[in-house]
């Protein structure tokens, strides 16, 4: 690890402590649909927390390069789909169109200043075989995946298939792995039935970051 990584991952604090505040209002506002709602102060406290993780971990796995971005846009934007998912089982596009955006503008920068051209295509390749599978399925079995998930999917796809097609492949079945899992817990305690609608989109989020965290690094060649 570069001797600059340290100093950069601590930056991290500074900036989820105050971008995690923002994150926490817009998630409940969202969620209740209400821009007056307030978030309460555990939750900002966890939504800073997370940020911090997520932006160091970003910095950890590829220093300071324009692809930083994509990683810590796309861990902000993903605390914010999870929140809403969770409440309301809804992934707001409102926040999910703007991260392919910036994280697609961001790994172009970065193919441009660094030449990593081979990871771009790769990347926009995996968004687009990760779109178009989702929403297949999504049309067979729409009870078992929402096109918000879909659009989630194309979102993880050009961000895990950036760092690896393994990577990419890990970390979707790590998602639906603890998709599986979590809806089995909920059955088993009784706060879902067989026709509840459990959401996706956190599962699918926490197995990416797994599969980033296990697995980037040897994808990357650190």
């Amino acid at each position: 690890m570069d001797v600059a990584h340290p100093a950069l991952m601590a930056a991290a604090v500074p900036i989820a402590a105050v971008v995690g505040p923002w994150l926490a209002r817009i998630s409940v506002r969202l969620a209740a649909r209400d821009d007056a709602a307030r978030p309460s102060v555990p939750r900002i406290v966890l939504t800073a927390v997370l940020l911090a993780g997520l932006l160091a971990g970003a910095v950890a796995l590829t220093g300071l390069r324009p692809a930083t971005l994509a990683l810590g846009w796309a861990g902000g934007a993903g605390i914010v789909l999870a929140a809403v998912d969770l409440a309301t089982h809804r992934l707001p596009d409102r926040v999910t169109y703007p991260a392919v955006a910036v994280c697609a503008a961001a790994l172009a920068a970065d193919a441009a200043v660094l030449g990593s051209w081979g990871a771009l295509v790769r990347a926009l390749g995996a968004a687009g075989a990760a779109f178009a599978v989702a929403g297949l399925l999504a049309a067979v079995v729409p009870e078992g995946l929402g096109f918000g998930d879909v659009k989630l999917l194309a979102l993880l796809g050009l961000l895990l298939g950036w760092t690896g097609w393994g990577v990419l492949l890990a970390g979707i079945f790590l998602g639906l792995v603890a998709g599986t899992v979590s809806s089995i817990i909920l059955l088993a305690t009784g706060r879902a039935g067989w026709r509840t609608a459990v959401p996706l989109g956190p599962p699918l989020l926490a197995g990416a970051v797994l599969a980033l965290a296990v697995w980037g690094p040897a994808a990357l060649g650190w």
